[in-house]
């Protein structure tokens, strides 16, 4: 199953790569947008979540490190001020 990164710039600056199992993320996500910070973590939990669907569909058992992904970005997503904006920077696939 190929797997990817995708690289964000939070609106307080901080810049990380998050981990999908799957390439779904490219359905939801693109590089060089920016999204509202809400609309952001909703796009990534959809993203994360099928991720982690396909992994137990393939292998019987969800995708732990997607879902702790997702537990990340919503956790990062609750220190930003209201109103910011993350930006994909880039996929490495």
């Amino acid at each position: 199953m190929p797997e990817m990164r995708f690289h964000v710039l939070w609106p307080d600056g901080r810049r990380e790569a998050c981990y999908s199992p799957s390439l779904v993320v490219q359905d939801f996500l693109t590089p060089g947008e920016s999204y509202a910070l809400a609309d952001f973590v909703e796009k990534s939990r959809t993203a994360l979540t099928i991720a982690s669907e396909r992994v137990r569909e393939k292998y019987g058992f969800a995708c732990s490190s997607a879902l702790d992904q997702l537990a990340r970005i919503e956790s990062a997503a609750e220190r930003q001020a209201p109103g910011g904006r993350v930006t994909v920077e880039t996929f490495d696939l």
